[in-house]
């Protein structure tokens, strides 16, 4: 997989501060350019030297950009078939990571939302860690992971108990916590008992952009002072860019829909599509996976993007913005702090078809400016990354 195309390849500018020469980066796995490995591409553009430690490797399935970094993978590599049943092995997943043994260094930054935090660092480095969240599988989900079997939870219950317990005490191996938002902020608070800067993760908003007609319009209005333009926003179809697993709440969508009657395309693939297409009618189209020109695609001509779990973040929501179309989101998570109700989207605060199905109404007949939408969108640029990372940074190896 290689960049979008119009993001660059170089490293990228940074401030005018000291940064360490000898770094390490560790990320719990590498199988898929999601949201986590996008925040590791940034970081491997600032420090393009920087070895990278991970519990499993996929080469072809990561970016130019990362694929050009050296990478160590734990034993787990060589377990047959692996690559798609990695989440089978998450018991031995500590002891996996705790096994590989980093060169020396100065700082090790951790990007995790597993295990990636719990690499020993080399003697005398500082360690950063860009929490996504607390082990994900560990502490939260549990229902949507694993679902409701009395005896699989209790036959899972050491098993979980042992990981949150290795989880808290691995806190010690990190110098500082950085969380992607305030709502993680919250969590590692709650379960490390650790304070945490947040620094939002980087959204490439130079690829995400409104179509050129639309572009075109909005700098024409950039350049009039107090122009408010808003307009009802056109499109043929409805919108979800998701991971088809339980927790993300598609399910909830497609009943919606089902009811709506209005076109929803549901780009993403995972472990529930095939139930999903058993229950989705005949106006609800699944895309499999797509590439990022596509997906711009999607964005630019839908009426408006749904967004119906509870993220940590959201990255998804912040690209459909950036492409000037409105959000229809429940009203929890991450999203919370990404789109602004009224003036780049509507919440609804029930996860039920009905408050789903209301909200969309609402935003179909709301009159919106693309200006002000895209404008939002970039508060969570690229800059803005580098720059709150690089304050932590600082703070990091002063500690």
């Amino acid at each position: 997989m290689t960049a979008p195309p119009e993001q660059s390849n170089q490293k990228p500018a940074i401030e005018n501060r000291k940064l360490p020469d000898r770094v390490l980066l560790s990320h719990d796995w590498l199988t898929g350019m999601r949201g986590g490995e996008r925040v590791l591409e940034v970081l491997c553009r600032i420090f393009p030297n920087a070895p990278i430690y991970t519990l499993l490797h996929n080469p072809a399935a990561v970016s130019e950009v990362i694929a050009a970094h050296p990478v160590t993978a734990s034993w787990l590599q060589r377990v047959p078939g692996i690559s798609r049943h990695y989440r089978y092995f998450l018991p031995l997943f500590p002891g996996a990571i705790e096994r590989l043994h980093p060169k020396a260094a100065d700082l090790l930054i951790s990007t995790s939302h597993c295990v990636a935090k719990g690499l020993r660092p080399p003697k005398g480095a500082k360690h950063l860690c860009y929490c996504f969240t607390p082990m994900r599988y560990a502490w939260l989900f549990y229902e949507e992971y694993f679902g409701r079997n009395p005896l699989k939870k209790m036959a899972l219950t050491p098993c979980l108990d042992r990981l949150r317990a290795w989880d808290r005490a691995t806190c010690d191996r990190v110098d500082r916590f950085v969380a992607l938002s305030r709502h993680v902020r919250k969590r590692i608070l709650e379960f490390y008992g650790r304070e945490s800067d947040v620094v939002y993760p980087p959204v490439n908003t130079e690829f995400w952009t409104p179509s050129p007609d639309q572009r075109s319009e909005i700098g024409n209005r950039q350049s009039t002072i107090g122009d408010q333009q808003c307009i009802r926003v056109s499109g043929a179809y409805d919108l979800i860019v998701s991971a088809l697993v339980p927790y993300k709440k598609i399910e909830l969508a497609v009943r919606a829909y089902n009811r709506l009657g209005y076109p929803l395309k549901i780009a993403g693939a995972g472990t529930e599509l095939k139930r999903l297409q058993r229950l989705a009618g005949a106006r609800i189209e699944f895309l499999g996976r797509v590439d990022d020109g596509r997906i711009r695609d999607l964005y630019r001509h839908c009426r408006l993007l749904v967004f119906p779990g509870v993220e940590d973040f959201g990255i998804v929501p912040v690209e459909a913005q950036a492409c000037g179309r409105p959000v229809v989101a429940y009203g929890a998570g991450g999203a919370l702090e990404t789109v602004v109700a009224g003036q780049t989207g509507v919440f609804f605060h029930a996860q039920t078809e009905g408050a789903l199905l209301e909200a969309v109404e609402q935003a179909a007949a709301t009159k919106w400016d693309p200006l002000a939408i895209r404008t939002n969108a970039e508060r969570f640029g690229e800059a803005d990354f580098i720059s709150g990372l690089t304050a932590s940074i600082v703070r990091c190896m002063g500690t």
